[in-house]
């Protein structure tokens, strides 16, 4: 017994002797250690947790325009909530599955279907620096200087299923199986959506529209349209802001009065008149900034596998500080 008590005793005495050295040798290497060499790894080792943090959990995304007034300004810093859907293994690549599928009425942040990479190794490099400065450094930039948009956030207003049409910038909504449009408004509201859709163009310049696309199509088959049809059109093209969609509309309308023989306008019209059908496993996701937002209505809807996550709340500036609805 005793024999047993002193071995244990001299293992304990040898153990605690081992960690005193191992500590001092520590603090020792430590001391010895340049200032500017501690700070860089203190620097790397914190940014490498906002960079995990960033990639699997919390994304840093700064509004690069206002395609989401008012619910969000140009300038935003915000959160993305990245583990609901799934976040990426590394940039720009292999998808983990996530908990969640994007539902109606979220704001959701995917890749920008119209944007050209620079290449994978300046992707991640640009991603990472995004990432561990909060948003406050993106090299990737056009030849003016300004950002360029990798990723888009807009809020998913249709899933799997759904069809949508234009009339007078209003989205109009034909649920699967229905046979009645019902105005996006509406439907929104009877779900308990409250999120504002923001008008640029006035009701009163849509009046104009018919009589104005009549000008634009007489014009574009070589006829010469009539002093009121050409006045039409010079007040539309003098707001500014025009209705690209509902413009379209009317004057390949009036082209296939006309020459009804031209196959690529009839398949034109007939898309704006049947609307965008929105296939499973996609999301329509559309500004509320109804009037100056490149979405989902120029490019389609968008893979869920492509939706990086959800929109959760604004930090900077701290005026605006809140959540994301």
């Amino acid at each position: 017994m005793d024999d047993t008590w002193s071995r244990l005793t001299a293992f304990t005495e040898r153990f605690l002797t081992w960690r005193k050295r191992r500590r001092l040798r520590k603090k020792i290497k430590q001391q010895q250690k340049h200032v500017v060499v501690d700070w860089i790894e203190a620097f790397l080792w914190a940014a490498g947790v906002v960079l995990l943090i960033n990639q699997y959990a919390l994304q840093a995304y700064q509004i690069p325009s206002g395609s989401m007034r008012d619910t969000l300004q140009l300038g935003d810093r915000i959160f993305v909530n990245k583990v609901i859907y799934g976040p990426e293994l590394l940039p720009g690549l292999i998808k983990l599955p996530g908990f969640d599928e994007p539902e109606r009425g979220e704001v959701v942040i995917f890749e920008n279907p119209s944007y050209i990479s620079r290449g994978v190794a300046f992707e991640i490099l640009q991603r990472v620096l995004y990432m561990v400065t909060l948003s406050f450094v993106d090299i990737d930039r056009d030849e003016t200087g300004e950002p360029r948009a990798q990723f888009l956030i807009k809020r998913a207003v249709g899933v799997g299923g759904d069809r949508f049409r234009n009339r007078e910038g209003e989205l109009e909504l034909l649920l699967a199986g229905e046979s009645q449009w019902i105005a996006e408004r509406s439907f929104a509201a009877s779900l308990g959506l409250d999120y504002g859709i923001r008008r640029m163009i006035s009701p009163d310049l849509y009046e104009r529209y018919p009589d104005a696309a009549r000008a634009a199509a007489l014009g574009q088959l070589g006829l010469r349209p009539a002093a009121q049809l050409e006045e039409a059109l010079r007040a539309v093209q003098r707001h500014g802001a025009v209705d690209p969609f509902e413009f379209d509309r009317y004057r390949t309308r009036e082209i296939a009065k006309v020459n009804p023989h031209d196959e690529r306008n009839a398949a034109r019209h007939a898309y704006y008149e049947l609307g965008w059908y929105v296939p499973e496993d996609r999301v329509f996701g559309v500004g509320d900034n109804r009037d100056n937002s490149l979405d989902a209505r120029y490019f389609g809807p968008v893979r869920e596998a492509k939706v990086l996550g959800r929109a959760m709340f604004k930090y900077w500036p701290l005026g605006r500080l809140g959540a994301i609805r």
